[in-house]
């Protein structure tokens, strides 16, 4: 890990065809949840019982055509990759509730996605655990008690130092961070937020540092920032040393 320098700022590819996932990357692609009522049917023919069922109980008609086009992006980008028509694909779920695929011949295919208001983000790797977040940047009254009740005592501290200006995006920069690796530990590992160190300062690179103390365990962890639009801050964790590649849904299946 130590000799792999990931870039915080990358091109988004546009994908004119499935790609492959080699086992020396991971995917991550960014994707608009509002794809118009042609591409929303098209997407929704795909989903569960289960999932249709889910998306009714959404109050409002437009948290209910993001659900739909969220998971229906999923199962074709998934579909693509594991050579299975979306439709086909079954979902279970950890204990935590982190969803991964069922039956045989999938493989060790992982992935992990992440929404905020009209926008998603979705990660895949071929082995390991894999976790992404993001935030659509917004003021938050309360960042700084957030901070000091569920931060680590080393982020409290660098998180305070900083000028009042950076303070906004140093919050979102370490929330999206500790989310991630949250999410890619998932059902196999439980820890608290104040457990984990990764670094603050909103002009530094995403990075974990410490797990319960040890830096070592958390020189294992690829901790890579995202921005996947303006206004919009993310975070990838993953266990491997993967390069990342990032792409664009075209609004098409691939």
């Amino acid at each position: 890990m130590e000799s792999y320098t990931p870039t915080t700022v990358g091109i988004w590819q546009r994908a004119l065809a499935q790609p492959a996932l080699s086992v020396a990357a991971a995917h991550v692609w960014r994707a608009s949840l509002d794809p118009g009522q042609r591409g929303l049917a098209a997407l929704a023919q795909f989903l569960s019982p289960d999932e249709r069922s889910r998306a009714s109980r959404f109050q409002f008609q437009r948290d209910r055509d993001r659900f739909v086009a969220a998971r229906g992006i999923l199962r074709v980008i998934l579909g693509g990759y594991v050579g299975a028509s979306p439709d086909q694909l079954t979902f279970s779920y950890g204990p935590r509730g982190k969803p991964f695929l069922a039956g045989t011949g999938t493989g060790l295919l992982r992935f992990n996605l992440a929404h905020s208001q009209g926008l998603a983000l979705y990660a895949f790797a071929p082995d390991g655990n894999i976790g992404i977040d993001m935030e659509a940047l917004r003021p938050v009254p309360d960042a700084e008690q957030i901070v000091d009740r569920f931060m680590s005592p080393s982020e409290r501290a660098e998180f305070h130092s900083l000028p009042g200006d950076q303070k906004p995006r140093a919050f979102f920069h370490c929330w999206t961070q500790k989310e991630a690796f949250i999410k890619a530990v998932g059902d196999g590992l439980s820890l608290p937020l104040d457990r984990f160190d990764v670094r603050v300062a909103p002009d530094k690179p995403a990075g974990l540092l410490r797990i319960d103390g040890d830096s070592e365990s958390a020189r294992h962890w690829l901790m890579q920032s995202l921005y996947p639009a303006p206004g919009f801050l993310g975070a990838l964790a993953c266990d491997r040393p993967h390069a990342l590649v990032l792409w664009e849904w075209n609004g098409s299946e691939p």
